[in-house]
């Protein structure tokens, strides 16, 4: 941050210089005062320093654009500002300076002080945005007003600029007053409500910029959304690397698996599918303790930006919850933070997997000479590879042949497949999409991402990243009947298991009710009761599902590749991306744009149900 030790006219003219040559400006002003701009935004959002004032500052601090005026020289802040208006709206047409502060106490009014007439449309969006406060929050009680006043100011403060200066450099100053419901009389912010209102404020006075920038600028911003800030704070990828690391010091999946998987599959044959043995687990190489310490040192409550927020928060608590069931292996305390980790299973989608088991009959196939171990599929997936590196040729991943693993997996951005692993040559193809096209894809394009989150996974992004795999496989004509009745057999098991139902019941309810070979009956059951009973396993045909709804919606595919993220992150992915933060996607699977995906999409569109997605 650079430092300007006051403003007289050599001062302003050095600001305006570095704004000139600069992407962003970020200086320190007298009185502790603060300017950050980023640059082809026509709007200021400005704060006046104020003593018993918490909280109010922090309305405006993650803006793109903002000053905060310092408690010297107010004679100095207006030359600055008439001087970057008279500059900005020269290329912009006008420049909207628009200052926020607190009311007095004990008012209920969000006041709203501009030109009416001049701001109909921006004024107005930001008076609908905000009467919604009542409806956000609950025990709320706000008025909110449009007052047509040429003193927008707080009362007993100097005007930014007259009303005849700011015609002079084209600015229209706008002055937003909020009741400080959000700190107690001892000056004391109630934290959590205060988080939440201060996001609920930006996205109104976002709206309300996009207003004013498309109607009376001649900016180019696509959206609101674009509005936040392109550059984010030093704080924001601390958290995201401490996060990250965090998380790269245990492998969740490895270490809740079985170690001897073989072994307990061996004896359960043996003897006719009676005697289980115990489930062995590798010794954790973390401990757990110290890793929430580390998670609860974090100092998220002081990101301003919500989007990041929102998400470092959320990635917080699944980590906690991960954590906390690694200590409970073999328990059934694993269970029910697994219930909670996954959201259980609904209704309707048991329905769902009853359907696809009561119309899609199990396939039998005996004939080997149409199977292809794991050498010949890891050859398979080194082609592959190779395509992935003709589009960027920084393209890297690694194949594992282990005896230890019971599935095929990605860990991260690498393939591991078991020793023992044999497929039919046809669905070799769907496999590849699966595994490589989609988790070691999305793997690679999040790795590219600014933020490592996108690269490891957002919180819940599990369902939509299998959801992707396995519609990858409807894409290539490789999604099988065994395959889909695999799928709804995962969410049959997990509904027992939630039902109280151990593993040999949950086995003979496979093979015997819903026709499950004894094979994939085991491979099922002994996935769902690792742990204790982990329901990861139900999220294949529940991503399915929400990704199916959202291509019927006309959701977009290809960003959804972008990086590990869910389904109820895409907002927050598109504004991102809009804001430039993000990138688009770098890597794409073959089957993107192919004239069969397109076929396909116009299928799901017009109400394509899941057992009509087999491929015949």
């Amino acid at each position: 941050m650079q430092e300007i030790p006051d403003l007289s006219e050599n001062s302003i003219e050095q600001i305006l210089t570095i704004l000139e040559k600069e992407k962003e400006i970020t200086c320190k002003l007298p009185g502790n005062g603060v300017l950050h701009i980023e640059k082809e935004l026509p709007y200021l959002v400005i704060y006046r320093r104020k003593s018993n004032d918490r909280g109010t500052r922090r309305l405006v601090t993650n803006e793109s654009s903002y000053l905060i005026i310092g408690e010297t020289d107010i004679k100095g802040y207006q030359d600055l500002l008439f001087k970057l208006s008279d500059k900005i709206s020269a290329s912009m047409e006008a420049y909207l300076l628009f200052e926020i502060y607190s009311a007095e106490p004990n008012s209920n009014i969000i006041r709203i002080k501009g030109p009416a007439q001049r701001l109909p449309s921006s004024l107005t969006t930001l008076k609908e945005e905000l009467d919604k406060v009542n409806t956000e929050f609950s025990g709320i009680y706000l008025d909110t007003e449009i007052q047509d006043t040429p003193n927008r100011q707080a009362e007993g403060d100097e005007a930014l600029l007259s009303i005849d200066q700011a015609k002079n450099c084209g600015a229209v100053i706008v002055g937003l007053e909020i009741p400080a419901i959000y700190r107690n009389e001892e000056n004391e912010l109630y934290p959590v409500f205060f988080r939440n209102f201060k996001d609920f404020i930006i996205r109104a006075i976002h709206r309300s910029f996009y207003e004013f920038i498309r109607v009376q600028t001649s900016g180019g911003v696509a959206s609101y959304n674009a509005l936040g800030r392109k550059y984010l704070k030093k704080i924001v990828f601390d958290i995201d690397k401490t996060l990250a690391d965090i998380e790269k010091s245990y492998q969740f999946l490895w270490l809740v698996s079985p170690s001897n998987i073989h072994d307990i599959k061996k004896q359960f044959f043996e003897s006719n599918y009676e005697k289980l043995v115990d489930y062995h687990y590798r010794l954790l190489p973390v401990d757990p303790d110290i890793l929430k310490r580390r998670l609860y040192n974090l100092k998220i409550e002081e990101i301003d930006d919500p989007a990041m927020s929102y998400l470092f928060r959320e990635k917080r608590e699944e980590l906690d919850m991960q954590l906390t069931m690694l200590g409970e292996r073999g328990t059934r305390k694993f269970l029910y933070d697994s219930i909670r980790l996954y959201e259980g299973v609904e209704n309707k989608l048991c329905e769902e997997a009853r359907n696809i088991l009561n119309e899609v009959d199990e396939e039998n196939h005996t004939d080997d000479k149409e199977l292809i171990d794991s050498r010949e599929f890891s050859s398979l997936a080194r082609k592959e590879f190779d395509f992935y590196r003709k589009q960027d040729e920084k393209f890297k991943c690694k194949v594992h042949i282990r005896k230890d693993v019971n599935v095929m997996m990605v860990s991260r951005g690498e393939l591991y497949i078991p020793e023992d692993y044999k497929m039919k040559r046809i669905e070799a193809e769907a496999l590849i999409q699966h595994e490589v096209g989609t988790h070691v894809l999305t793997y690679y394009n999040g790795s590219h991402q600014p933020l490592q989150q996108l690269s490891i996974g957002l919180a819940d992004y599990d369902p939509l990243q299998e959801g992707l795999a396995v519609m990858s496989e409807f894409m290539v004509d490789g999604l099988t009947a065994n395959r889909l009745r695999t799928l709804a057999g995962r969410v049959i098991a997990g509904e027992a298991v939630m039902n109280g139902g151990n593993f040999q019941e949950i086995f003979r309810l496979l093979k015997m009710d819903y026709g499950f070979s004894p094979e994939r009956a085991f491979n099922i059951t002994s996935r769902i009761m690792q742990g204790g009973g982990f329901m990861k396993d139900i999220i294949y045909l529940k991503g399915l599902v929400l990704l199916k709804e959202h291509l019927k919606n006309d959701g977009e595919y290809e960003p959804l590749l972008a990086g590990k993220y869910g389904i109820k992150h895409t907002g927050i992915i598109k504004e991102l991306t809009e804001r430039n933060v993000l990138e688009p996607v770098r890597v794409k699977p073959r089957y993107l744009h192919s004239e069969k995906m397109y076929e396909k999409l116009k299928l799901i569109g017009q109400g394509l149900s899941l057992p009509q997605m087999v491929c015949k």
